[in-house]
């Protein structure tokens, strides 16, 4: 089996890994979680790894370095999911990561691969949980959000495994770290579109996630009068065009209203609740949070000209993220030796582990094709030979490193 093969494998292996029966969802703190760390754990281990799990649940494959003053490069990526996930968008980096080290010898500095707990976001609403341990940045506020059956971060956590008060310890500042590099699907169509397997992200555009609250009063459908009615899935409705009409207004900009549900939720009763998602991107910081402040506006006059409260929680903002142009750099020439060709440069519009990283260290990303530019879908796929090339890739830079 080659490189490739057995990354693909792999990544298909552990998409059965998932806490429903018929289609992959793998949220932060479950059992599947746990069954996932578990089965990549045993091949970072075959690679020669040592694999420990830390205080948030993130998965470490450890390799120390010949020359203990040569600090340690960071790889990895993310192993929960979404609902209905496919098999590549998290492992694909994680596995790859694993696959380079297997194939190579001593190295002055140390490797760590992270296979982080939660990027995704699928459970708490919120992202990054994983990563911003990692780098320090966890906000504890965090750890009092509950899900959808009110357990808290921190409950979750606790029941994982994990221990909240050992979270600071799992932070990573103040080492000698020269950088960390993702490998993941691009999620996208260019690559596939300019017939390139890989490709070196850019930038990282801006992400702001808001959560909210229309609150009315629920009533019976067939005797409240409708200019009695409290609606709140009518100011929800409003709003909702409003968020598609900002999105298609600024060049570059995505907004998004992911999540829409209607309390009671019965035919017969007037809405009383509606709890929504926001999600806005932009690679310019300026556009992106001018807009969610329209967003935020359109929200509350929407919710107003119905007698409707508002809610309006903010769970992530995180800035545009520069990649570091040294790493960068060695990313295009290592694509450059193996290819013949430059390394298509495309900015990721979707968040990754590297958003957070990027407080900690430099970072710096390597996308591969995916079929149909298809990913948060069961049909995600990668090909083995893409999948064997950044494997090459990664490699390639690791080897660049030990030279310099």
């Amino acid at each position: 089996m080659t490189a490739g093969e057995q990354v693909v494998a792999r990544c298909r292996a552990l998409a059965e890994v998932s806490e429903e029966r018929g289609r992959l969802t793998r949220p932060f703190a479950t059992a599947a979680m746990a069954r996932a760390n578990a089965k990549v754990g045993t091949w970072m281990r075959a690679a020669g790894l040592a694999v420990s799990v830390d205080a948030m649940g993130n998965l470490v494959g450890r390799r120390p370095g010949t020359d203990p003053a040569a600090g340690t490069l960071l790889l990895g990526s993310h192993l929960d999911s979404v609902r209905d996930a496919g098999a590549f968008d998290g492992p694909l980096g994680v596995l790859v990561a694993v696959e380079a080290l297997a194939r190579l010898g001593p190295l002055p500095f140390g490797v760590d691969v992270y296979g982080f707990a939660d990027e995704e976001g699928l459970r708490y609403g919120t992202a990054y949980l994983g990563s911003r341990t990692v780098a320090g940045t966890l906000d504890p506020a965090v750890l009092m959000l509950a899900d959808d059956d009110d357990v808290t971060v921190a409950e979750a956590l606790r029941a994982f495994g994990g221990d909240p008060a050992a979270l600071p310890a799992a932070a990573r500042t103040g080492e000698r770290l020269l950088g960390y590099v993702e490998v993941h699907m691009e999620q996208g169509p260019v690559l596939e579109r300019e017939g390139a397997a890989v490709g070196v992200v850019s930038a990282i555009a801006g992400a702001t996630r808001a959560e909210l609250r229309f609150q009315g009063q629920p009533g019976h459908a067939g005797t409240v009068p409708m200019e009695a009615r409290r609606d709140a899935a009518c100011a929800a409705a409003a709003w909702v065009l409003e968020v598609e009409a900002a999105g298609r207004a600024t060049p570059g900009l995505l907004a998004t209203v992911g999540r829409l549900t209607a309390h009671p939720g019965a035919t017969n009763v007037i809405p009383g609740r509606v709890l929504a998602s926001l999600d806005v991107r932009h690679a310019v910081d300026a556009d992106r949070l001018g807009t969610v402040a329209t967003l935020h506006a359109a929200a509350g006059a929407a919710a107003a000209a119905r007698d409707v409260s508002l809610d309006w929680q903010v769970v992530l903002d995180n800035p545009a993220v520069a990649v570091d142009p040294g790493l960068t750099a060695l990313l295009d020439a290592c694509v450059h030796d193996r290819t013949g060709a430059p390394a298509p440069h495309l900015p990721s519009g979707a968040g990754h582990d590297a958003v957070a990283l990027s407080a900690l260290c430099p970072v710096a990303m390597l996308f591969v094709r995916c079929a149909g530019g298809l990913s948060h879908h069961p049909a995600e796929d990668v090909a083995a030979g893409d999948a064997a090339l950044a494997v090459d890739v990664l490699a390639a830079l690791l080897g660049r490193l030990a030279a310099a």
